[in-house]
């Protein structure tokens, strides 16, 4: 039996993870152990960014921010990127460049983390500038800084 591929539109979200004290989350990706990154995820059909934003957050950390009662921050704010050659194959023909819709949410700090090992790997708190240094996207590390 042969597994049906999706192809990706070229839109996703990027959350941003935070304590009260600025920590940040970055959870390292299962294909690549060089890559560290907050939450990120591809919107899928009929999605909006914000409920994408609440799915990805969900699948990628465990955290349900609607049944914790977390506010999950739209920044009103769009990246755009090259897509890593790498990954191009995932999306659609002739998509080079990825929209990407910024997101954050204050979480507590005693917030259980539970990673999809398909996805990540593994997950560290680090300080907002620890974090911007780790994250390997550009964008991502603009938005930690942000904050």
């Amino acid at each position: 039996m042969s597994e049906t591929i999706t192809l990706r539109q070229p839109f996703s979200v990027l959350v941003v993870i935070y304590k009260q004290n600025k920590d940040c989350l970055l959870i390292q990706r299962a294909d690549d152990a060089s890559f560290w990154q907050s939450v990120t995820g591809g919107i899928e059909q009929g999605e909006t960014p914000e409920i994408t934003a609440h799915r990805e957050l969900f699948e990628e950390t465990g955290i349900h921010a609607s049944a914790l009662g977390l506010t999950i921050r739209d920044h009103q704010k769009t990246n755009h990127y090259t897509i890593r050659e790498s990954w191009r194959h995932r999306y659609y023909a002739n998509a080079l460049i990825n929209t990407e819709h910024v997101f954050s949410v204050c979480v507590p700090d005693d917030i259980s983390i539970q990673l999809d090992p398909c996805e990540h790997t593994d997950y560290m708190w680090l300080s907002q500038q620890q974090a911007a240094e780790k994250a390997w996207s550009p964008s991502n590390r603009d938005e930690i800084l942000a904050l």
